[in-house]
């Protein structure tokens, strides 16, 4: 956990605190050769979002609700294994977690309004309906 302290920014001045943060390590699968079996480099970390100070009110709920799915009791979890390397991977793991954060967060897209189709695109693509139509039936062998 030395050098790890930085706290790991969601959007502007939002971010996690490395307090909150619950990190556990443990064998990893995949490559390494001999190394892979002495050392614990698969990482775990989890983040308390039901019970997190750090973020404000209005972001704590619209994650509560859009990562509904993910959370167990309350806390999301990230797992990172990709890299030989703990340190690595931890920062694989906060990266990620971040941007799950982020996402879940982000304020819901403005709603689309409807905008009616102008009279002359929709005279245009009749005129050529029509057009294309004459030319088919131009086609018909009737004067054989």
């Amino acid at each position: 956990m030395v050098g790890m302290s930085a706290p790991h920014v969601i959007r502007g001045s939002v971010s996690l605190p490395e307090a909150e943060l619950m990190w556990r390590f443990s064998r990893s699968s995949g490559p390494g050769g001999q190394h892979v079996n002495t050392s614990d480099s698969q990482v775990e970390l989890r983040f308390d979002l039901a019970a997190t100070k750090s973020l404000p009110d209005v972001w704590k709920q619209r994650a509560l609700e859009r990562l509904a799915g993910r959370l167990v009791d309350g806390v999301l979890t990230v797992r990172a294994s990709e890299h030989r390397s703990q340190w690595r991977n931890r920062e694989a793991a906060a990266v990620r977690l971040a941007a799950l954060l982020a996402e879940a967060t982000a304020p819901p897209p403005k709603p689309r309004r409807p905008t009616r189709i102008p009279r002359g695109i929709n005279e245009r693509r009749l005129r050529e309906k029509k057009q294309r139509a004459e030319t088919k039936r131009g086609r018909t062998g009737r004067d054989w």
